[in-house]
């Protein structure tokens, strides 16, 4: 069916004297004066709803209209609930962080990868650190390949004002290995004699 914007005219609110008709079934019941289609659209129980105000006469359409926007927002609210979310996250590091900070970093980056969002990594650099984008792009490589196995990089290093940054978004999911029963059972029968 033909999508009807929420602000069309319904029944009285049509202003042209002529329109051209469409029934439920999509028939074309052909062009007719606004107050015996209102008529026809009473007698059948239903609406009468302007669907191309522009040409010439107006198109109408005979159907019920609440039933109509009723399941437009149904189908809305289910596509809707088929899109995913995707968070961008940052997570921002100094040129001369520590080990250890930087594995507490790298621990969120893992963190937030697992919940599914893309991580922005960011390298600050203060005063005459800029002047070495090779040490802050040396720690986005490193950072990288410790996650390799979690995440894919999205967008290569690039410079945005006084930082270096990339984005890494979630690999997807390997599939979980099934263990062999063969060897579960001999591993439990070994167990019990």
């Amino acid at each position: 069916m033909q999508s009807i914007a929420k602000d069309q005219r319904i029944n009285q609110a049509i202003r042209s004297p002529e329109i051209r008709l469409i029934d439920e079934q999509g028939q074309q019941l052909g062009v007719m004066p606004t107050r015996s289609a209102l008529e026809l659209a009473r007698e059948r129980d239903l609406d009468l709803v302007e669907v191309a105000p522009n040409a010439t006469p107006p198109v109408c359409r005979l159907l019920d209209y609440d039933k109509f926007r009723y399941l437009q927002t149904k189908k809305e609210r289910e596509s809707k609930k088929g899109h995913k979310l995707v968070l961008l996250r940052q997570v921002r590091f100094r040129v001369g962080i520590g080990s250890h900070d930087k594995e507490a970093k790298v621990r969120q980056i893992r963190k937030l990868l697992g919940e599914g969002a893309k991580v922005k990594i960011s390298v600050f650099f203060r005063g005459r650190e800029i002047t070495h984008p090779e040490l802050g792009a040396t720690l986005l490589r490193g950072i990288a390949e410790e996650l390799k196995d979690e995440a894919r990089l999205e967008q290569t290093p690039t410079m945005e004002g006084r930082a270096l940054a990339i984005v890494m978004i979630p690999s997807p999911q390997k599939a979980t290995k099934v263990t062999n029963p063969e060897k579960e059972l001999t591993g439990a029968q070994v167990e019990d004699s």
